[in-house]
Order: C-alpha cells, then structure tokens, then sequence
C-alpha cells in the first residue's frame, strides 16, 4: 500500500509540473475562477495530494484532518 502512497506523490509533482495541459484538458467553468482558475485549482489539488500521501504514510491523517472534524463537528468519525 505503500507504494500507491508515493505513486500518488509523484502523480501530485507531475500535476504541477504539467498544470497547463491538464488545464487545457480539464477546460474552465465558472466556479474555478473563485479558487483562481483552472491552473490555480490544479495546483491546489495536487499538493492536497501531496500531503494527504505524507500524512498516510507516515499514519498521521488524523492530524491532517483535525480542522475538517472541528469545522464538520464530529460528523465524519
């Protein structure tokens, strides 16, 4: 399982790195321009990816997801 966790990680520098065409792929809506665009989406998804790949293999993701269960209340554990 470990492997996936830094497939992931790697899948997560290739999208930063190859943001304009996934952009270009991905194509813009009008929701994307609240986070910045396509490309500034993009980016943000990736190192989401990247640090929920940290956090999984090192076994911290309830650290990483505390202020989501504080913000939700509880509703996901």
């Amino acid at each position: 399982m470990w492997f996936l966790k830094l497939c992931a990680m790697v899948v997560a520098g290739f999208m930063i790195k190859y943001r304009e065409r996934i952009g270009d792929t991905v194509g813009n809506a009008d929701w994307m321009k609240y986070v910045g665009g396509v490309y500034n989406l993009i980016v943000i998804s990736a190192v989401f990816i990247f640090f929920w790949s940290i956090a999984s293999l090192t076994g911290t993701t309830d650290i990483f997801f505390a202020p989501l269960f504080f913000l939700v209340g509880g509703a996901f554990q």
